[in-house]
């Protein structure tokens, strides 16, 4: 169902200000909890940071798609939603661009010195053993972390790394993970994501990691499916511009019309949260929060073949640089193998470099990325597609927020704190998987049952 025409004036126990998966999961949860909700989307489909899209006509996700065996709260919604899951193609080596070299590795882990993997593997040990420390619900009290969130994690890897193959192997983590370069992230905020992702090995893994599998005919169409349930249709091509709070309720003012609500939640990342304007204002802690925690920088492409030629070679398609614009690529092959597609991304500096560059520069760029990394058969693609998420007008970067060094420690404890009538959620609220599509429904579930307490406790004392 949608509602694409005309001016809304509507009242309801709760509005929610975005559509992606946090807000679509917290309207079910609400209704599921007989109340009346108005789900607001300032673009003109649901999901979000997930999108659809294709190529050589076959359906892709041009935004997320990956799920591992540990995000137990996407695996049941998606069985839910009747939307299959199928093993990532990781058959064969995997190839690392290193230094000008072309390397392959039987193995996930990149091929490197046996001194610098060595130190890698107790480096990976040590972050985890510190990240484990750190309590869910607010990192920031940890013991040190002052120390631990007033250094970034580049300046960890300087004093803590001798090698240059594992320092560059963590950067690589780093951009791949948050879509900025490790000079840019806190190192409390790094742990505590690695936290939540349960370890580096399975953040970056395929094989029982965060991108052991994908969904048959994309991520994207289990918002689309959650969206159907809704008892009141989304109302797109609404963007939330300013929201006043009275002693009664609140009033979300939007391009297609105003919400009147008890409470409202806002599922959407700080950055764009920050652009609405609070009329009565916010607690100086949120506002200045949410001005501190950029989006990351990345654009996804997809270049796609008559067939799948690595395989052939007996790689895997899984490939790595630390020099290339398009650093990282995947198989994104059909299963019936009609074509071969590869998926990967330009991230950090690459990202915010190539977004002024054009289609033309960047599908060169992949082209030479491949061409390193499988051989000549790469230069010949029969279609490619990108989407460049730091141009995207309601998204502003992908995948997700991250902290600079001292914000998480000044600024964190008002991540998920409401504001009033007020309430906060998407992934970046998440205590587990945040920055993921299971942190996303993770938010969802948690702020449903927040408004659902305060209410009760509101008509308990009336």
């Amino acid at each position: 169902m949608s509602d694409l025409e005309g001016a809304i004036d509507r009242t309801v126990d709760v509005a929610v200000v975005g559509a992606g998966m946090a807000g679509i999961k917290a309207a079910l949860e609400l209704e599921a909890r007989g109340m009346s909700v108005c789900l607001l989307e300032a673009r003109d489909r649901v999901g979000g940071r997930l999108k659809p899209g294709h190529i050589a006509g076959h359906k892709i996700d041009k935004g997320g798609q990956w799920v591992g065996p540990q995000q137990k709260l996407l695996l049941a919604e998606a069985q839910a939603q009747g939307v299959e899951k199928y093993d990532q193609y990781n058959t064969g080596k995997s190839v690392l661009h290193y230094k000008g070299a072309i390397k392959n590795s039987n193995s996930e882990l990149p091929k490197m010195p046996l001194v610098s993997l060595l130190e890698l593997q107790r480096v990976v040990s040590k972050l985890d053993k510190l990240a484990y420390t750190l309590p869910a619900d607010a990192p920031w009290t940890v013991r040190d972390a002052e120390a631990l969130d007033s250094q970034t994690f580049e300046s960890w890897i300087q004093a803590n790394v001798w090698t240059e193959a594992a320092r560059e192997f963590l950067r690589i983590v780093t951009r791949s993970l948050f879509c900025c370069e490790p000079k840019h992230v806190s190192f409390l905020y790094f742990l505590d994501y690695v936290r939540g992702g349960e370890g580096i090995d399975v953040l970056t893994g395929v094989s029982g990691g965060a991108q052991e599998a994908k969904f048959r005919g994309g991520a994207h169409q289990i918002t689309e499916k959650m969206a159907a349930k809704l008892t009141s249709p989304v109302v797109y091509d609404a963007p939330a511009r300013s929201i006043l709070q009275h002693d009664d309720g609140v009033v979300v003012m939007t391009d297609r019309g105003t919400v009147r609500a008890d409470r409202v939640v806002i599922a959407i990342p700080p950055a764009l949260a920050s652009r609405i304007d609070y009329a009565n204002g916010l607690p100086v802690h949120r506002d200045h929060l949410m001005q501190r925690m950029p989006m990351g920088t990345v654009i996804k492409v997809h270049v796609a073949y008559d067939k799948p030629f690595w395989r052939d070679k007996g790689l895997s398609g899984m490939a790595v640089s630390d020099t290339l614009a398009c650093n990282v690529l995947f198989d994104q092959s059909p299963e019936d193998l009609s074509c071969g597609i590869l998926v990967g991304f330009f991230d950090a500096d690459a990202a915010a470099e190539y977004t002024t560059q054009g289609d033309n520069a960047r599908r060169n760029a992949v082209i030479e990325a491949a061409t390193q990394f499988f051989g000549q058969e790469a230069q010949n693609p029969i279609d490619y597609v990108d989407n460049d998420w730091l141009a995207e007008e309601w998204s502003k970067g992908c995948y997700v927020a991250h902290m600079a060094p001292g914000v998480m420690t000044t600024f964190g404890a008002a991540l998920r704190e409401p504001c009033g009538r007020i309430h906060w959620a998407g992934t970046e609220t998440a205590t587990q998987w945040q920055g993921y599509m299971d942190g996303a429904l993770q938010s969802g579930i948690r702020v449903a049952a927040e408004i659902a307490e305060q209410r009760g406790l509101r008509m308990a004392a009336e």
